[in-house]
């Protein structure tokens, strides 16, 4: 019987201590660093800008205006902005002048992040059922992405707030110019997609370059976006993933950032995933039961089309998440 009570004891004892050491274990707090402010209005008065130009098809005039004006816009924000120049095949036979805009901010940061878009639109509107050869105003496929990337580059560049990482802002060419969707004989011998970031992915603008992670927007501003974890990005770069989708939470967009998941998409980021061997992630519209919207590669894709609630979703959420590294 003596020896039933003190194991009693010594149970009450150490479930004391144990309380004990509980109560004044404390929870580290997360700390939020302090960031600036995206402006969706700002970020759309960049894709209105970009469709002032006309369809920015490789080769044509709104092309080479639309380059011009990106660069001196990001130069002005004291961005330090290089163009990788290079000729590429169509899937029809072309040969194309492509230019990938990179944009560095923090050069001599060690630990840096990619965050992407692609700025060229597609030549012909063939989900259309009319005007199907003439070229889309790309002001969501295309344009969105380059706005909020611009909006990003604006406050980081210009703003008394900094990050505490290196960023390189990479805007690639030749994405949209894969083969018609009526196509009935189709080329298979190489990807005819996502040209400029295939070539930089294998011929990066400085050697040895590497990126703690990426970030692709595209697909970003149109009325009723919704964003879902995409395929390519769960399977290469899903802490990333997480981290994004949680900080968009956070922020009060869970509304736009939905924790389903959604297919695998062909787009830019599988080619710095797997060719360049950065983890990246890809915000896009693409939903598990639809796929596109209805406007994809149509004439749809214009102005009216845009709504600044999901630029502001995504722009704040990537601009959170940079300042959190």
């Amino acid at each position: 019987m003596k020896n039933r009570i003190w194991t009693l004891l010594l149970l009450a004892f150490a479930w004391a201590c144990s309380s004990e050491k509980t109560t004044e274990t404390k929870v580290p707090e997360v700390v939020v660093k302090p960031y600036p402010t995206f402006s969706a209005d700002s970020a759309y008065a960049f894709i209105e800008k970009q469709v002032s130009f006309g369809p920015r098809v490789p080769g044509t005039t709104g092309h080479a205006n639309t380059k011009a004006w990106i660069i001196n816009q990001l130069e002005s924000w004291n961005w330090s902005v290089q163009t990788q120049d290079f000729q590429a095949k169509t899937y029809d036979g072309l040969t194309w002048d492509l230019s990938n805009i990179i944009a560095s901010y923090n050069p001599q940061a060690t630990k840096r992040i990619l965050l992407a878009a692609h700025w060229d639109t597609r030549r012909i509107a063939d989900k259309d059922t009319e005007r199907i050869d003439e070229p889309i105003d790309g002001a969501n496929d295309g344009g969105s992405g380059v706005g909020v990337l611009m909006e990003i580059a604006r406050v980081i560049g210009s703003g008394d707030l900094k990050p505490d990482v290196g960023i390189d802002i990479i805007l690639f060419d030749g994405e949209d110019d894969g083969e018609p969707e009526t196509a009935r004989v189709r080329d298979n011998s190489q990807v005819w997609w996502c040209l400029g970031s295939q070539h930089w992915s294998q011929n990066k603008h400085t050697p040895n370059y590497s990126a703690y992670y990426g970030i692709l927007v595209d697909l970003v501003g149109a009325k009723g976006a919704r964003f879902y974890r995409e395929g390519y990005s769960r399977r290469y770069a899903s802490g990333i993933l997480k981290k994004v989708w949680d900080h968009a939470s956070k922020l009060g967009h869970s509304a736009f950032f939905i924790n389903q998941d959604s297919p695998e998409i062909l787009d830019d980021h599988l080619f710095v995933n797997e060719y360049a061997q950065i983890p990246m992630i890809d915000i896009i519209e693409f939903s598990p039961q639809y796929g596109f919207g209805h406007y994809h590669h149509t004439h749809q894709d214009n102005l009216d089309l845009i709504d600044k609630k999901p630029l502001q979703a995504v722009g704040e959420t990537v601009l959170f998440t940079v300042f959190q590294e």
